[in-house]
């Protein structure tokens, strides 16, 4: 099914985020592909240990779990430029990071061919060796987290479920397929729709009421595209993913039918999410 022919089925709608919050592969892609290729690509092998345990702090533990790749590894080469090595360019990634309307592979080449820039050809470099590593990854390792797949079943009886992730389409599709999830799941809307407020805001013109409307996801940008929709958020706990799925199941789901999501609970979810990222 595809967002147009999409129609609301019951009163509430959950919608989820994939990597990360439904799947526990956010960890594994970091930590086996995208630092250890930035060591590779920029001969950083002499402070890898500390590189690499910075690496996932800017993307996984801290608030800016979720950052786009670009503005991540910008975000480290200007550190270890000042830390530990003089990057060559840095200070141009910096500034287009920051200023680029798109980051993608596609937008460095054009940056490569407007600038021929030795930094840029790194970065689209590293960027298709983490892709590549990421493919090659077992697809048994990339698994949801425990808890998921029956809190999504308990929560499909009672609310329309979608899918709203950043990621690459096809791997979501695979990934959800593989592990049944998809049997509890009315639409999926990936990066090809656009971003997750989008998303959310598209179906919300699908007659939902935003007081019966939550967001689960794992990061600030999660948080920020339930906010923009004014719609509700529940956190999965970074280190914390097991209970916090028990909870959905538990617990959220039901509040948000009784209607006492808003107020102390979302209050208190909110201030959780933000604790464990700091």
């Amino acid at each position: 099914m595809d967002l147009a022919s999409y129609k609301k089925m019951k009163d509430y709608l959950i919608c989820v985020d994939s990597d990360g919050c439904a799947m526990d592969t956010m960890d594994i892609k970091h930590i086996r592909c995208f630092g250890p290729c930035m060591v590779t690509e920029w001969g950083l092998e002499e402070w890898k240990d500390e590189i690499l345990t910075r690496w996932n702090d800017i993307n996984l533990y801290t608030m800016t779990r979720g950052i786009n790749r670009f503005k991540g590894l910008a975000m480290a080469l200007d550190e270890i430029n000042t830390k530990y090595t003089p990057i060559d360019g840095v200070a141009d990634l910096v500034k287009w990071a920051d200023e680029s309307p798109e980051l993608s592979n596609a937008a460095v080449e054009k940056a490569i061919e407007a600038t021929g820039a030795d930094v840029f050809k790194k970065a689209l470099s590293w960027s298709k060796a983490v892709n590549e590593s990421i493919n090659a990854l077992p697809f048994e390792e990339k698994k949801p987290f425990e808890g998921v797949k029956e809190g999504l079943a308990y929560a499909h009886e009672l609310a329309d479920i979608v899918i709203v992730s950043s990621a690459n389409l096809q791997a979501v599709e695979e990934e959800w397929e593989l592990y049944g999830l998809l049997d509890h799941v009315d639409l999926l809307m990936s990066q090809n729709y656009g971003s997750k407020a989008f998303c959310i805001g598209e179906m919300l013109k699908k007659g939902y009421d935003k007081d019966k409307v939550f967001m689960c996801g794992d990061a600030p940008g999660d948080f920020d595209a339930a906010k923009k929709n004014d719609v509700y958020y529940y956190p999965i706990l970074v280190r914390h993913e097991k209970e916090s799925w028990a909870e959905f199941r538990s617990t959220a789901v039901q509040k948000l039918l009784d209607g006492e999501f808003g107020g102390a609970y979302q209050e208190e979810k909110i201030q959780q999410f933000l604790d464990n990222l700091k």
